[in-house]
């Protein structure tokens, strides 16, 4: 599935994204923008690097990122409920994790949860290798096919 194919999609139903990115600090939402008609289906997003910022702007609970940090399922299905709800999309896409080069807070380089809120949702971890490029690229390419999945892409 390519990302072509997936906005040619999200056209067809008529359905809308938006993405809440902390560990690819926005490359989710530029891939999503290289696809010419893009603005008919992408909503926006919101990069919220700062643990803050996933509470004052995604709407994460202060409660559950003080308890489990902001590398966890339930804060990536936190996100991507948020951004869809804040940015009144069909879909809300999430990813979260550490891209390295050292652990964050005991979690190892690599781990990364992605997410997925909408007609349906789910949430996935990962567990990557490579350096910080790799894991980032990863962790979009994982977001679009959870996507991709649930519409029924391949």
């Amino acid at each position: 599935m390519t990302v072509d194919t997936l906005v040619r999609a999200l056209i067809e139903r008529r359905e809308t994204v938006a993405a809440v990115e902390s560990l690819t600090g926005g490359l989710l939402a530029a891939t999503l923008v290289t696809v010419p008609g893009v603005s008919a289906v992408f909503r926006g997003g919101l990069v919220v690097y700062a643990t803050d910022l996933k509470v004052a702007l995604a709407g994460v609970p202060e409660e559950l990122l003080a308890e489990r940090g902001p590398v966890d399922p339930d804060v990536a299905a936190a996100l991507a409920r948020g951004g869809r709800e804040r940015c009144r999309a069909d879909w809300g896409l999430s990813t979260t994790g550490v891209a390295g080069p050292d652990p964050q807070h005991g979690v190892p380089v690599g781990t990364v949860y992605v997410a997925l809120a909408g007609r349906s949702s789910e949430v996935r971890k990962l567990t990557l290798a490579g350096d910080r490029a790799a894991i980032r690229a990863a962790a979009v390419d994982a977001a679009l096919a959870l996507l991709g999945e649930h519409l029924g892409v391949r």
